[in-house]
């Protein structure tokens, strides 16, 4: 397991606040050292003076510091073991997937609101549960609080109006069909208690949901207590070179801004191209049908018995090309739109990585400033251990972290960009088989 926190307590200037990840908070300025004269006792790293950084808020000062301390029971531990492409959370040793189907109606209040309500499957359950968008709000809620060092992901946007529209809410059970399938792969958020709550409570047992909700909401390993569920590897060669982490780090850092970009232009490119096949692509094809269909007409006045075939045939190309741009019309839902749901799951990843990167920036600056406390002799050596050794463990988390990100990325567009150029594939050959038929009815002509 990872080393015990050490239960001094270091001269403060204000409790740090171990509320939510905060979003999106400018990094905080490391305050500068005291005086050169102080003695070795009362040296104390300093303290972030912005109270809203996410490494205050999220615990990680207060762990680093080594001002956590706490009971670990043995279903909290979270480890990180050392795998073939370095930290790695460990597998979830009972891997399970849960489908997300039926969206209906649902009537409270003597039918005064009315609500959507989800049929969840847990295929290590096999029991139905029903869950409406609020409780998967506040799950949501709860994780990306407990968790500040792993990419909760983010659930698909809230609509007050056109709820109960039928293309909302299917493009609604897509987006949380992506978010249940992240979540079910991630080896920390799977077996976490207040998921498998959600999962497993009887929809019908009002009671027991209000029990495991108010367990969730009192969990004392959260904020700074959270840094002490991790367990890391531990013995020779299993600390981390605080150098290579920070360049780690850096490259995911350069890695997730292009990410960002690259995957907003495809969005953009994607969300005009669909636009541009709905109307503009449909419409022209249409306009080439019509025409067709208005020089078969024409043809149609000389009543000569051997033009009857060729008017037949004029006619049916128009058909056929009025056909066609109803087929692409409809095209994007099979394989635009798809492509555009994960982007929009994975760009909520991307927005939770700059508090992960944080943390961990905010930890490595305590190990620098007590590094060179102990050189100036203004820190023992012991306490300056500590530090790195938490700091320490706060690396191995972000790395595993990194690491499953990488690793569901290529997983996900790897299927997506194959489920991508199938239905391509089918929708251009519908176009030509419509091209072909089109072609023999000229052939009794």
């Amino acid at each position: 397991g990872g080393g015990a926190p050490g239960r001094y307590r270091l001269s403060t200037r204000s409790e740090p606040s171990l509320g939510p990840r905060g979003a999106g908070h400018p990094p905080g300025h490391p305050h500068p050292p005291g005086g050169g004269g102080a003695a070795k006792s009362s040296a104390t790293v300093s303290r972030n003076l912005n109270r809203f950084s996410t490494f205050v808020k999220s615990g990680g000062e207060a762990f680093v510091l080594g001002e956590a301390s706490g009971f670990v029971k043995d279903g909290d531990k979270l480890c990180v073991v050392l795998g073939p492409r370095g930290p790695e959370w460990q597998e979830n040793p009972y891997p399970f997937q849960c489908s997300i189907e039926d969206p209906t109606k649902q009537t409270k209040f003597k039918g005064m609101k009315s609500y959507i309500a989800y049929k969840l499957v847990p295929s290590h359950t096999g029991q139905q549960v029903h869950r409406r968008y609020k409780h998967f709000d506040w799950l949501y809620g709860r994780l990306a609080e407990k968790f500040p060092v792993i990419s909760v992901p983010h659930l698909p946007e809230k609509q007050a109006t056109g709820r109960f529209e039928e293309d909302f809410i299917s493009k609604r059970r897509k987006g949380l069909a992506w978010w249940m399938d992240h979540m079910c792969s991630h080896p920390v958020l799977a077996q976490c208690d207040a998921f498998q709550h959600f999962l497993t409570c009887p929809s019908t047992d009002e009671k027991a949901w209000k029990q495991g909700k108010r367990k969730a909401e009192k969990d004392e390993m959260v904020g700074a207590n959270f840094f002490l569920t991790i367990s890391v590897p531990t013995g020779p060669g299993a600390s981390l070179d605080l150098q290579e982490v920070e360049s780690q780090v850096d490259g995911f850092k350069a890695f997730t801004k292009k990410m960002d970009e690259s995957a907003l232009q495809l969005n953009h490119t994607a969300n005009e191209f669909a636009r541009k096949q709905v109307t503009g692509f449909k419409k022209e094809y249409q306009k080439v049908g019509h025409s067709f269909k208005c020089l078969s007409q024409a043809f149609e006045l000389d009543q000569q018995a051997f033009s009857a075939g060729l008017n037949q045939a004029i006619a049916f190309t128009a058909e056929a090309y009025d056909a066609i741009g109803d087929l692409f019309a409809d095209q994007p839902r099979q394989d635009l739109d798809p492509v555009m749901d994960l982007l929009a799951l994975y760009q909520g990843h991307l927005a939770n990585f700059p508090d992960i990167i944080h943390v961990q920036k905010g930890a490595l600056t305590k190990v620098k400033e007590s590094k060179r406390h102990v050189e100036e002799g203004k820190m023992e050596l012991q306490k300056a251990e500590g530090i790195q050794e938490r700091c320490n463990i706060i690396s191995f988390a972000t790395l595993a972290e990194i690491n499953h990100f990488h690793k569901i990325r290529v997983r996900d567009f790897k299927s997506q960009m194959q489920h991508f150029l199938q239905q391509q594939i089918l929708f251009f050959q519908k176009v030509t088989q419509k091209l072909e038929e089109a072609l023999h009815k000229y052939d009794s002509v």
